[in-house]
């Protein structure tokens, strides 16, 4: 199977959503049965303050608790609109930020940030030029709110470009409109797999909605390698496992130790990493053990990484080497860990 395919399904009555690129599993998407999507919109009660850690603890609906990193200028009581960025771990808050964002295929409206952007990744002037001529006939700007276009704008018809501005500054609006209250609401779900993957995975591909596409295309057979940790590379293995603290990423050669051979498989792990963490749902803190090679070296692998994570769509910091030579990467938790299929 060559190209991109876009498959729209479920596992075991949870919505799902898969990408394929030349026949490997590249991407998936899983619903949460019982957590808040990234995404959802709240408007939440603060309730108290952690001062030890700059923060606020907001109360939601149905008795969720959520964080906000910052607590500046609020008080208990006040009630204010929260956006969820991210899953929490086990016993913890919905973390959360106050900076709501409306986001689709081709738009971002961004209340409190006025100005309209275009995505850098759009670098042909007359196309720039010609989406500035959209935004401006499409948005009404309020000198409160702002427009971003996406770089997804480059393959779409001014139609539907304008059709997204609309409705995300409709949608921002009414949202908006919600921000007073007592009580903790939930305003928006959030997308879940299937909306996502059309408002995400945007270059031109194949799109299967037929039932049962995931066992027709080989997806469930590539889904049961997720659960092992233990990723076959040409030059060696990598093994990327979860503990409650961090992600431990170790790669090896194979019977070649020779340095050359040390280079060759770390490149390759550097290469395939991204892929590995966001199939699981990896995030937070990860440290990679790459196979023994010399500080000369460290660069050639360092490049690597950027360019790999580069394309990634999961936001991912890539913080350095640690002083016993592990390479430490902080990335975002926007998605579940894999567990397996659902029962």
């Amino acid at each position: 199977m060559k190209g991109r395919t876009i498959i729209l399904d479920d596992l075991n009555g949870i919505e799902a959503a898969a990408l394929l690129v030349d026949g490997q599993l590249d991407d998936l998407l899983v619903d949460a049965a019982d957590a808040p999507r990234p995404g959802a919109i709240y408007r939440g009660i603060c309730d108290r303050p952690l001062k030890g850690q700059g923060g606020m603890m907001l109360r939601l609906p149905e008795g969720g608790t959520a964080f906000l990193r910052s607590a500046k200028g609020l008080r208990p009581g006040q009630p204010m609109l929260v956006q969820v960025t991210g899953y929490a771990d086990d016993g913890k808050a919905v973390p959360v930020t106050d900076r709501v964002l409306f986001k689709s295929r081709y738009a971002i409206v961004t209340p409190g940030k006025p100005g309209l952007n275009i995505s850098r990744q759009i670098t042909d002037d007359e196309q720039r030029d010609a989406l500035l001529g959209v935004a401006n006939a499409a948005f009404e700007a309020d000198g409160e709110t702002g427009l971003i276009l996406r770089s997804s704008c480059a393959y779409a018809s001014e139609v539907d470009i304008t059709e997204d501005i609309i409705a995300m500054q409709d949608l921002a609006a009414a949202i908006m409109a919600e921000a007073d209250g007592t009580e903790p609401e939930a305003l928006t779900d959030g997308d879940g797999p299937h909306t996502l993957a059309w408002r995400e995975w945007v270059i031109p591909a194949e799109v299967v909605t037929e039932p049962g596409g995931f066992a027709r295309l080989g997806v469930l057979d590539q889904i049961d390698d997720i659960a092992r940790p233990k990723i076959t590379l040409a030059e060696g293995t990598m093994y990327v496992e979860a503990t409650r603290a961090l992600v431990a990423v170790d790669v090896n050669t194979g019977g070649d130790t020779s340095p050359a051979a040390a280079l060759k498989v770390n490149l390759a792990a550097a290469r395939v990493l991204p892929r590995a963490l966001r199939l699981r749902g990896f995030g937070g803190q990860i440290a990679v053990d790459f196979a023994p090679m010399s500080k000369a070296h460290r660069k050639q692998v360092e490049q690597s990484l950027r360019a790999a994570f580069r394309a990634d769509a999961v936001e991912t910091s890539l913080v350095g080497w640690t002083t016993m030579g592990l390479f430490e990467l902080q990335r975002k938790r926007e998605r579940l860990p894999w567990k397996g299929l659902p029962a």
